[in-house]
């Protein structure tokens, strides 16, 4: 199994406010469904219920201690033991309390850091570059629908 992370996050590190994005940058979300296709996203349960159904094309896994917890289309899981019983490329896709429990786990992570601040009450968890080599590094374009400079980071554990 290959384990990573995927996130947006503003300069702050912040993920969300009010359980939803802060920001609307299309690109990202493009950006997401060619990395995920065909794979599989681990989620919280408060993350899946903002997207508000499965994204299709992918499996689409929830994490949640509600043992009565049920959705259309998603696998439900109770631990974080369970995730490492998933297999082929699994992507853990949030919220705040499954990447900061899962960061030291992953062997990589795809991050689309958007170049300003947002008003946020979730965060992703510090890290630094002495800890990850970046693989790449590709400006996002700003146009109309795109209003935020953004850069799609994939960074591998050193």
């Amino acid at each position: 199994m290959t384990l990573s992370i995927l996130v947006a996050h503003d300069q702050n590190r912040g993920i969300g406010f009010n359980n939803q994005l802060p920001w609307h940058l299309p690109n990202d979300l493009k950006h997401v469904k060619e990395l995920t296709t065909g794979h599989t996203l681990v989620m919280g349960r408060a993350t899946y219920e903002s997207i508000g159904k499965p994204l299709p094309n992918r499996r689409n896994v929830v994490l949640t201690h509600n043992p009565d917890f049920q959705a259309e289309g998603v696998d439900v899981i109770h631990s974080l033991e369970d995730i490492a019983k998933l297999e082929g490329h699994v992507f853990i896709f949030g919220g705040q309390t499954l990447f900061e429990s899962m960061i030291d786990s992953v062997n990589d992570m795809y991050i689309t850091v958007i170049e300003d601040t947002f008003q946020a009450d979730t965060f992703f968890p510090p890290y630094t570059f002495e800890d990850w080599q970046v693989k790449s590094a590709i400006e996002g374009t700003v146009d109309d629908k795109n209003k935020y400079a953004h850069t799609f980071l994939h960074l591998i554990r050193k």
